[in-house]
């Protein structure tokens, strides 16, 4: 492994461990030892090569596809990603249920998939979008402003939206 791509490889893993709010000690004490502080930081830092084995199992440790972890690719192999629709899961927490039941069940089912508990923010795609208007039974656009106001997305979110609600 040459030692550009291991220093690549290391900024990717670095950044999924920091977007899980883990710190090196962190994610000793998450895996109960079984990935050693020093070891991640040796391998974030490209000072150490990991082997294919090594490096799925780190990614199903923190819930990711392997290929996210790879240098060069994008998330989902786009060529850009899509804008990214962030939940407030603290600001979810206060809706009343009554209103927020079912988003919160969809949100609680993505982070059980994705082993992702850190619970305060939580991406989601627009295909997630999509299935929660028809739960909702409103248009992605209307969803999305309901959401707006619930304080649960950011009002960026209205310019992913736009550019698919076309499609």
């Amino acid at each position: 492994m040459s030692s550009e791509y291991a220093k690549q490889l290391g900024a990717k893993l670095r950044a999924i461990r920091t977007q899980q709010g883990l710190s090196l000690h962190g994610v000793e004490e998450k895996s109960q030892g079984r990935w050693k502080a020093v070891v991640v930081g040796s391998y974030e830092r490209g000072d150490r090569a990991v082997t294919v084995q090594r490096l799925a199992e780190l990614a199903d440790f923190y819930g990711v596809p392997v290929q996210e972890l790879l240098p060069g690719t994008t998330p989902g192999g786009a060529a850009e990603p899509p804008p990214k629709l962030v939940l407030d899961l603290e600001r979810l927490a206060t809706v009343p249920a009554e209103k927020a039941g079912p988003l919160q069940r969809y949100a609680a089912t993505i982070q059980s998939q994705r082993g992702d508990y850190n619970g305060k923010v939580l991406s989601i795609r627009q295909d997630d979008l999509r299935t929660l208007a028809v739960i909702y039974d409103q248009s992605p656009s209307v969803l999305t402003e309901q959401l707006i106001s619930w304080g649960v997305l950011d009002a960026d979110a209205r310019r992913a939206v736009a550019t698919h609600d076309e499609s």
